[in-house]
């Protein structure tokens, strides 16, 4: 059954939401990672192997992982507070000085561990070659502890607990279970590997493939297969809510175990979809500190993903261009509401 956008939701309603935003604090845990970007021209094959020689022209710096989903709340005028470790390393400074021009509010663990980096080689939009470096290791019993007080003396502000998980070593069960104490809704950003953590969570939000590998399936083709996918991630996580990322296709979102909607992209065009699932998470958990309803704050940041999708890197949105968008848009978007 389609159900008309304007039946659901309408600009007055995000207007209203939106100006609340600020009234509501989120406690965001999870791997950071710096994204260093080196932008160039590529005019000839290198004579040393058959690969393009990039002039470099500009390269800069942002924030990646939990940073990025740490920004697209920020940007979008809500209240955050960062919880994440990083290197003893230059590259840590270099997040830290991000972060405070964000104004961020942040703990940043030190670790014997170097500071994640991802490198993206682009030339004329198009992404070469991507560099990472990191080791990744589980945090210690004592770095548990430590991140433990921090989380005690912020959970009384906190609306909202946010988990992004890259698999990076910063999120361990005996975290998630910690945080389960609080009776706080908790929304995660999830890796397949760490899928038995989350049991009994608010709502998690993988994409499609993190679903499978997550669950355990294989040869899972269609549209059927998804929501079948999706019914068996809640019966074994015994979750309340369920978002999966569909890319071009959009999402499903699976509302108190009992509604299942079909929510189509709104992209225009598809520059670059990293980082799309970062807001996703993090518009669909800001939202829903106001409007308390899943399907809505689903459907906003569908939007809001399908605005940063049309820009280069880990981009973010924010109320003005959310607004003029979502106007231009609306009108002949539909829901499809599948049970």
């Amino acid at each position: 059954m389609r159900l008309n956008l304007e039946r659901i939701l309408d600009i007055g309603k995000i207007k209203k939401n939106f100006k609340n935003f600020s009234s509501k604090k989120i406690l965001l845990i999870g791997d950071i990672i710096l994204d260093h970007y080196i932008f160039g021209d590529v005019k000839r094959i290198s004579p040393e192997a058959p690969v393009p020689v990039v002039e470099v022209k500009n390269e800069m710096f942002s924030l990646g992982g939990a940073g990025n989903t740490s920004v697209n709340i920020k940007d979008m005028g809500g209240d955050i507070f960062l919880i994440s470790s990083t290197g003893k390393d230059e590259n840590s400074k270099i997040l830290e000085n991000l972060l405070s021009d964000k104004k961020i509010e942040f703990f940043l663990l030190e670790r014997d561990v170097p500071t994640i980096v991802k490198t993206r080689i682009i030339a004329k939009n198009q992404q070469i070659v991507r560099i990472d470096r990191e080791k990744i290791e589980e945090l210690s019993k004592k770095e548990e502890e430590e991140i433990k007080k921090i989380i005690l003396k912020k959970i009384d502000q906190i609306e909202i607990i946010v988990v992004s998980d890259y698999g990076k070593g910063l999120i361990t069960k005996n975290i998630i279970e910690f945080l389960k104490k609080f009776k706080k809704r908790i929304i995660v950003d999830p890796k397949p590997e760490h899928f038995k953590f989350y049991k009994d969570i608010f709502c998690i939000t993988p994409n499609k493939n993190e679903a499978i590998l997550g669950i355990g399936k294989i040869n899972v083709k269609d549209f059927k297969g998804i929501i079948e996918t999706g019914i068996e991630i809640l019966n074994f996580l015994k979750s309340k809510n369920l978002i999966i990322t569909l890319g071009k296709d959009g999402m499903i979102v699976f509302k108190n175990k009992s509604e299942i909607y079909h929510i189509p992209s709104i992209a225009k065009e598809v520059y670059d979809v990293t980082g799309a699932g970062d807001t996703i998470c993090a518009i669909f958990s800001l939202y829903l500190c106001v409007s308390n309803d899943v399907l809505e704050s689903a459907i906003v940041s569908n939007f809001a993903a399908g605005i940063v999708v049309g820009k280069i890197g880990t981009a973010t949105t924010n109320q003005k261009e959310f607004i003029n968008f979502f106007k231009n848009n609306y009108k002949n978007f539909f829901v499809e509401k599948i049970k």
